[in-house]
């Protein structure tokens, strides 16, 4: 069930429509969020393109840019309006609503990621987790009953699910990916050491810590030698 967020946010005739953003833009979107978060906490209520690019770690006419594709919504001389500005960038994100998500394997992370309590206020609500090992099945994993795969059509049918995320094995991941697609999901992330190969309309986003501590690796190691 999708649900509305955010209530309270300030009602604009000014509204934009939909638009294609950058996926480097994409990305930083939540980042600026967070500030923007931050701001409000501390009582602000209008920021310039220069405050929110020093919080962001960026340059302002990063910021500017990356802003402009989603609406014009700065005022020369007096800057963001700091609510507004969190609502047209949730909005952007997806978040102005809450998106249900099955997350595929019931193991260590599988089940670290289904209890995260930092999905919800980003409106992320895991609402299914399902697995293929008998010992995981009808277990309960904070208030989900790990479901068997053979259940993923239904339950992505009747729940109107489109993203999931693969927690499984690399040997399993691509199995997963197919059954995820034939289900009906256009979203995947997956934390499967595999690439997978989905239809051009399936999104997929990989996430490989070994990778990610690697580089890491590399760039201590760059420091060692430079010393």
């Amino acid at each position: 069930m999708r649900t509305p967020r955010l209530a309270g946010t300030p009602d604009r005739a000014t509204a934009q429509a939909p638009r294609d953003v950058p996926d480097a833009t994409v990305a930083r979107l939540p980042l600026y969020l967070r500030v923007l978060a931050s701001f409000a906490d501390a009582g602000a209520t209008t920021c310039s393109s220069v405050e929110l690019a020093e919080a962001a770690g960026v340059n302002p006419a990063k910021v500017r840019k990356d802003l402009s594709h989603l609406g014009s919504y700065g005022t020369r001389g007096v800057g963001y309006d700091v609510e507004y500005l969190r609502y047209q960038i949730a909005r952007g994100l997806g978040q102005t609503q809450t998106w249900d998500v099955v997350i595929v394997g019931a193991g260590h992370l599988g089940s670290a990621l289904s209890t995260y309590p930092g999905f919800s206020p980003r409106g992320i609500r895991v609402a299914a987790v399902v697995d293929t090992d008998p010992d995981r099945v009808g277990s309960t994993i904070g208030d989900l009953r790990v479901q068997p795969l053979a259940a993923l059509d239904s339950l992505v049918s009747e729940q109107g699910i489109a993203i999931a995320v693969v927690a499984v094995p690399g040997d399993a991941a691509q199995d997963v990916a197919d059954r995820l697609v034939a289900a009906g999901v256009t979203s995947i992330l997956n934390f499967a050491p595999a690439v997978l190969q989905v239809p051009d309309h399936v999104q997929v986003r990989k996430v490989d810590l070994s990778v990610e501590l690697q580089i890491l690796a590399y760039h201590e190691q760059r420091k060692a030698e430079s010393a």
